[in-house]
């Protein structure tokens, strides 16, 4: 018996991996975070599996269902939206799950921060320009954010900046980034809204205005906000991957 954590990806059925979804179709337990995995995905679960939204339960009722599939030798599918690696609540499963001697894996999804950027048909990490990306959120009712990782210390670097749970604290992040040289008010920032589901929405707008417009929108949750230069950069060098005077192993330099 095995508990497969398993990344579904940001929203769209078919975003999610081959593997993933190989595994959802043979567990005869699926456990599934209904808030932002659709349904579409786990209905590919076997006739007759024990399908459960664990979007209403606790950790204990979690790690209880867990434990009743284990005892009856049934595998489990454990599955999260994006990747499970991020923001997905799956170390302290993982800690239970060590305690109790279950056996776990996990299958990779595609991130939001990945998805936004490909809904806006914009690369993060642009030559010259940005060539960082910083994975962060803000603090509200959540758990507090450890020291140094404030925003206007992650700011000083320049990166992107993929912010997550925060579609209601954009004014706090616009009081730690807009002073600091890299940003300013006049920066581009997108709220990427439910990126892949059928009501994906793309808010463009700068840091300077990114809050009146989320505002006009009525925006609340299941939000990522994309801070940085790299979201509207033009004129920038192309990089040396293709350059005809960049040699390397696989493309030497030519005679003559």
């Amino acid at each position: 018996m095995t508990v497969h954590f398993i990344g579904a990806g940001p929203g769209a059925p078919d975003l999610i991996t081959v593997r993933g979804l190989r595994l959802i179709e043979r567990c005869p337990v699926c456990l599934y975070a209904g808030s932002l995995v659709p349904a579409e995905v786990v209905a590919a679960a076997p006739a007759g599996a024990r399908v459960i939204d664990t979007a209403a339960l606790t950790l204990d009722e979690i790690v209880a269902e867990i434990e009743a599939a284990h005892a009856r030798g049934e595998d489990v599918a454990r599955v999260h939206s994006g990747d499970p690696s991020i923001y997905g609540a799956t170390a302290e499963q993982m800690r239970r799950l060590d305690a109790l001697g279950i056996p776990y894996d996990v299958t990779p999804g595609v991130p939001a921060f990945a998805a936004a950027a490909a809904a806006l048909k914009s690369e993060l990490t642009v030559p010259e320009v940005c060539q960082t990306i910083v994975l962060t959120r803000t603090a509200m009712q959540s758990s507090a954010m450890p020291e140094g990782e404030d925003l206007a210390t992650l700011g000083k670097s320049g990166a992107t900046l993929a912010i997550h749970l925060s579609v209601r604290n954009i004014a706090h992040i616009q009081r730690e980034l807009i002073p600091l040289p890299a940003y300013g008010p006049d920066c581009p920032a997108v709220i990427a809204y439910r990126v892949g589901w059928p009501d994906e929405t793309l808010i463009r707008g700068t840091l300077g205005d990114i809050d009146r417009k989320a505002r006009a929108a009525k925006l609340t949750r299941t939000a990522l906000i994309l801070v940085g230069r790299a979201l509207a950069a033009e004129g920038f060098v192309d990089s040396k991957l293709y350059d005809a005077d960049h040699v390397h192993v696989l493309r030497p330099k030519r005679k003559g």
